[in-house]
């Protein structure tokens, strides 16, 4: 390869190496309602640091440029949203502990006698066939919209 079209492929593949700074601190900031009223967050320590990480590598800050802040607190509020649904404090059996990872959709209908509702979870599903579990969330689907846009230009591999 010629001098002057060194790393010409790389660039043109569009992989990044660049890895985001965000912080638990900006995601507490950002997404308030994540924290109780002293600002502390409501997700665990560990799995907040876990999620900020996971942010920090996938949503690179060359790609998404002047959005980079806000979908980066868009990812940690879908996997915390996500996170918070199957959290409880103990559980007393085994079933309980499963229960709390069951898939629960969009009511398809109800009963009154016998109190019976059901539930839609193929448009769930559905859904998220192409893009994982992002439609599980308004987080993650707001994710999904500007991934969409930044995602929409042209890439050229040798």
């Amino acid at each position: 390869m010629r001098p002057q079209f060194s790393g010409v492929p790389a660039a043109a593949a569009n992989i990044s190496r660049d890895r985001g700074s965000y912080t638990p601190e900006m995601f507490c900031e950002d997404f308030p309602q994540f924290c109780n009223e002293a600002m502390i967050c409501l997700v665990p320590p560990a799995m907040l640091e876990e999620f900020v990480r996971q942010a920090c590598a996938a949503i690179a800050p060359d790609k998404w440029t002047d959005g980079w802040r806000y979908c980066c607190g868009l990812y940690v509020a879908h996997q915390s949203a996500l996170y918070l649904r199957t959290y409880a404090e103990s559980s007393a059996t085994p079933a309980q502990a499963a229960g709390t990872g069951a898939l629960v959709g969009v009511v398809k209908s109800a009963a009154l006698g016998d109190s019976s509702v059901s539930y839609d979870t193929d448009a769930l599903t559905r859904a998220t066939a192409d893009w994982g579990d992002l439609n599980a969330t308004q987080y993650g689907q707001i994710l999904a919209s500007r991934a969409r846009l930044v995602g929409m230009g042209g890439t050229y591999c040798l």
